[in-house]
């Protein structure tokens, strides 16, 4: 769908449909685990749906809202979500161990990297100021979203609540309602900013670690 609404100019609604597939994204696992019907044909078929849903759409609909004007250069700049997205569900699914536990991420997930570019775009057609001037956020998106895909840069997922102490679980929900609170109130302007921090806070983490990782191993071999 969200295809075909960006080949007819619907960018506003190809957009809200790449948010609708994250969202069935997100429940087909926990499905999956509540179930227990995990198994390793589910994570083949999940890479597959992943590879469309947030490969070939956003690419596809970052082309047609800007880059179609480049020509060829459009297509080779477009088709870089999609070609590291690939490289990046093929790296977790020769990695991935037990399918029952959900590990950490390493390399920024293919669902966090559409959404964002979805952002950019809906909110550009919204009216909101975050994305003006259009090019100047949208080339260089796509090129560091790529990029952070196949990195090793590690992201957290969701953490499960059974596992969470009483006060946690707590803390959790309190965060969420407070984000999603936020988020009503700035008619999802919010929402991009979240995204953006948990991008940075992945960055940011990664590069403290390796800082002061090697700090140590240098005063240990003083």
């Amino acid at each position: 769908m969200s295809i075909v609404l960006a080949s007819r100019g619907d960018f506003h609604l190809s957009a809200l449909f790449i948010f609708i597939a994250t969202f069935f994204d997100l429940i087909d696992g926990l499905l999956a685990r509540i179930t227990k019907t995990a198994s390793p044909f589910g994570v083949e078929l999940d890479s597959l749906a992943d590879v469309v849903s947030f490969g070939v759409a956003p690419a596809f609909l970052v082309y047609q809202v800007y880059f179609i004007k480049y020509d060829l250069l459009g297509i080779l700049i477009s088709s870089l979500v999609l070609v590291f997205g690939a490289l990046r569900l093929a790296r977790f699914n020769v990695q991935v161990g037990d399918i029952k536990i959900k590990q950490d991420f390493k390399g920024l997930p293919i669902p966090i990297q559409a959404i964002t570019l979805a952002s950019i775009v809906l909110f550009y057609y919204n009216g909101v100021n975050i994305v003006k001037p259009f090019n100047s956020i949208l080339l260089p998106a796509v090129i560091v979203l790529s990029l952070l895909m196949v990195s090793k840069i590690r992201y957290n997922t969701l953490p499960k609540m059974k596992h969470l102490s009483f006060f946690n679980k707590i803390s959790v929900y309190s965060l969420a309602i407070i984000l999603l609170v936020l988020v009503y109130f700035t008619d999802g302007e919010a929402f991009f900013y979240i995204i953006v921090f948990h991008i940075l806070f992945g960055i940011l983490r990664h590069f403290y670690f390796m800082l002061f990782s090697n700090s140590n191993f240098n005063l240990a071999n003083k």
